[in-house]
Order: C-alpha cells, then sequence, then structure tokens
C-alpha cells in the first residue's frame, strides 16, 4: 500500500482541474490571445491614436524621470538588477531543479519549455515587428534590439504565473500564496512602470509584454497531464 501523502508530497497535488475551471482557462486564452493579436496588429500597423497615447504618457513619465533623480536611481537598480529578465530566468531555473529533485520531471520539463518558448516568443515578436524605442535629448536609461514586446514585462509575467501555478499545486497555505502572489503582481507591475518611467519603452510595449507572458502562463498550466499523483 503506498503511503499517505502530505503537503510536503514529492508530487503535486491538483493536476487534474475541474471542468469548470478547464472551462475559464480556454476562456481566458482565447481572451488573452484575441487582445495580443489586436495589440500587435495595432502597433505594427502604427495606428495613430496608440502611437498618439504612447507618445504622450512616455513624454509625461521621461520629464518626472529627468526631475526625481532618486526615484530614477531606485527604478534603475530595480529593473537592472531585482526584476532583469536574467533574475526571473535564474528563478524559474531554481524552481526546475527543485521540481527535478522532488520527482516532479515532467513538471519541471513543462515549466523550461514555457519559459523558453517565452523567450523565443518575445526575440521573433521584436525582429518581425522592429519597433523603434523611445529617443530622448536627456536619457535617464538605455536599452537595445526593438521594442515591441517588452521582454522584461514577458519573462516576469511568465515567470511569476509557472511559480504561483506551481505553489498552488504543492497545496501552499492560503496565507503564503497570498503573499507570495502579492510580491509577484507586485514585481509584474512595477517592471513594467519602470521600463516606462525609464524611458526605454513605449507603454503598449509593456502592455504587449504582460498580454503575451499571461497567454503564455494559460496556455502552459492548462494542459492536463495523464498521469494522476498518488
Amino acid at each position: 500500500m503506498a503511503p499517505a501523502t502530505t503537503g510536503t508530497s514529492r508530487t503535486p497535488r491538483g493536476h487534474d482541474k475541474p471542468t469548470g475551471e478547464h472551462g475559464r482557462g480556454d476562456t481566458a486564452a482565447l481572451v488573452l490571445g484575441a487582445l495580443s493579436a489586436l495589440l500587435l496588429a495595432l502597433v505594427a500597423a502604427s495606428w495613430q491614436p496608440l502611437l498618439s497615447l504612447d507618445s504622450s504618457l512616455a513624454r509625461s513619465a521621461h520629464r518626472q524621470a529627468v526631475r526625481h533623480e532618486g526615484l530614477t536611481h531606485t527604478c534603475r537598480v530595480l529593473s537592472d538588477w531585482v526584476w532583469d529578465p536574467w533574475t526571473f530566468r535564474l528563478l524559474a531555473a531554481l524552481l526546475v531543479v527543485w521540481l527535478f529533485v522532488r520527482g516532479a520531471r515532467d513538471l519541471a520539463v513543462r515549466i523550461a519549455v514555457v519559459c523558453v518558448a517565452g523567450t523565443l516568443l518575445q526575440q521573433l515578436v521584436k525582429a518581425a515587428v522592429g519597433r523603434e524605442r523611445p529617443v530622448w535629448p536627456d536619457p535617464v536609461d538605455s536599452a537595445h534590439f526593438a521594442a515591441y514586446p517588452s521582454g522584461h514585462a514577458l519573462t516576469a509575467t511568465v515567470v511569476s504565473g509557472l511559480l504561483w501555478w506551481v505553489l498552488r499545486l504543492y497545496g501552499a497555505p492560503r496565507p503564503l500564496l497570498w503573499a507570495v502572489g502579492a510580491v509577484l503582481v507586485a514585481s509584474v507591475v512595477g517592471v513594467g512602470l519602470t521600463r516606462v518611467w525609464l524611458g526605454v519603452h513605449w507603454p503598449s510595449d509593456v502592455v504587449g509584454g504582460w498580454l503575451l507572458g499571461a497567454l503564455l502562463v494559460v496556455l502552459g498550466t492548462r494542459v492536463r497531464r495523464e498521469r494522476g499523483v498518488s
């Protein structure tokens, strides 16, 4: 007879979601996919109302960034170190290793595949759209390659979403879920805002990164695993 499992078991406890939850996942995927495609089309077509809104918001943020040097320095530290894509990729790598050690190898592979897919997707879209970044006479930061979508926003969304999902699968206590969720949401929102504040992205670049990242999380976590859990 197999031993009883606890909240610290080697395998997650809730792989097969109820039908209703799968339905919500399908709806979320459709909505996120449609919004991502719409925004991508508007950016690629250089839709003037969107460009005007982007320009207005970016100019306002840049004026404040130049004026408030201390806050801008903090944003650089957060954006370039704390919330840098490589920081999130390291977090994802640690999560994958932890899952392998616990014996959840198929789940570890899934996490790795979704993260790699996110990196490839952002690079492909950047190359295809070729959107230029904002240019300022008095820049407070710099970045390279194309602007759309924001790689910082996309990577933070993907890794944060996957981490929270794994915590749910392993039955993390509700207070822990809320605490970690609050930190992750603050990180995802914060990194997007800092990219606009630092003048290296248009606001729609960040929104596009959030949408594509959320879409990848939904698609990567909704697939049923064929094996049950012990």
